[in-house]
């Protein structure tokens, strides 16, 4: 992982879960090249976790909160961190 690596921690909210979100998130991590996960949270939401360059992070971020992204995006918290390099891939949690 280059060492000027970011980790994305995002949760999203709105009508996320039973519509592709989760797939359709990790499909789109894989082009940008990053790696992390994607979960359903119980209360609705959904957590996506994402390390890369800071550019595509950005990319990523950007894309979940916006037309493109399934279901209906009401709302993305999110904070940005030192990357850990914890992930080998982006999967699917859950």
């Amino acid at each position: 992982m280059a060492a000027d690596a970011v980790r994305l921690t995002a949760r999203v909210s709105g009508v996320v879960q039973g519509v592709g979100f989760r797939y359709r998130t990790a499909r789109k991590a894989d082009e940008l090249l990053l790696t992390g996960a994607v979960r359903n949270l119980a209360d609705g939401t959904v957590e996506v976790v994402a390390e890369g360059p800071p550019h595509d992070v950005q990319r990523l971020l950007d894309w979940l909160d916006s037309s493109h992204a399934p279901g209906r995006v009401e709302r993305v918290d999110s904070e940005l961190s030192e990357a850990t390099g914890e992930f080998a891939g982006f999967g699917i949690v859950g």
